[in-house]
């Protein structure tokens, strides 16, 4: 079984965020990066399916140069090879079209991807991914098993979760639960000396423009400073529940 895992470059939650040139651009300055917590969740799967069933695993990015150290440490968790299609990812589509056209020339049998990234949380690329190639998709993932050539797919919904199977080839949008944070891998020394040896792939572009632009960025608001009452003072705190925060 071959799998794709694709990989978003994504800054770390703990990283301040700040925007430049009118705030139309993100500032990358200072900024720590780190595989998007989604992929990782879809690439530590993989490594199951790895170990128990054999499979193989390519990891895949659309990104510049310094999106390498991100692959790196895929490989070093454990992935097999490593491509980067050298492009600034500029939205959603553009980033599905450029690994449907690789796939279309590389096939595979299980495609993972995170259902959203954490940075602009689009939520498109692994359905559009599967609307492109003609496969089937499953988003929301939670849980995936592979007997032979079917796979069975456990995902959230609303008030629930919904259990379904399917052919290969298949396409997920995998989450937390997938597996759990403490199945997550840690590179050892080994698998980082063994990453520098295996292959990693730089690809032109495939020729697509994006099909949106990103006008600009603002930051949310600034709290307000926090009232305390007094847990004795019940008609002060019903006054300003009433009259300020406007909830009674």
């Amino acid at each position: 079984m071959k799998i794709l895992v694709c990989i978003s470059h994504v800054p770390d939650t703990t990283s301040k965020i700040n925007f430049v040139e009118n705030d139309t651009q993100f500032d990358q300055q200072g900024v720590q990066y780190v595989i998007n917590p989604n992929d990782e969740f879809g690439l530590t799967r993989a490594m199951w399916f790895k170990e128990k069933q054999g499979a193989s695993i390519d990891v895949i990015n659309v990104g510049l140069a310094q999106t390498e150290s991100t692959l790196r440490k895929c490989l070093a968790i454990g992935a097999d090879s490593a491509v980067r299609i050298d492009a600034e990812p500029l939205d959603g589509i553009f980033v599905a079209k450029q690994i449907a056209a690789y796939v279309q020339e590389n096939p595979y049998d299980l495609i993972i991807a995170g259902r959203e990234s954490i940075d602009y949380n689009g939520g498109m690329v692994p359905g559009m991914i599967a609307g492109i190639l003609g496969l089937n998709f499953v988003t929301n993932c939670t849980h995936l098993s592979i007997d032979n050539n079917k796979a069975t797919a456990e995902r959230e919904i609303d008030g629930g979760k919904e259990t379904l199977s399917c052919p290969l080839p298949l396409v997920i949008g995998g989450q937390k639960g997938l597996v759990e944070e403490s199945d997550l891998r840690i590179p050892n020394m080994r698998g980082i000396m063994q990453a520098r040896k295996k292959p990693l792939s730089v690809l032109p572009a495939f020729e697509a423009a994006p099909d949106t632009k990103i006008n600009t960025f603002y930051k949310p608001a600034e709290k307000e400073a926090v009232k305390l009452v007094d847990a004795k003072n019940i008609d002060e705190l019903i006054d300003l529940l009433h009259n300020e925060a406007n909830v009674l």
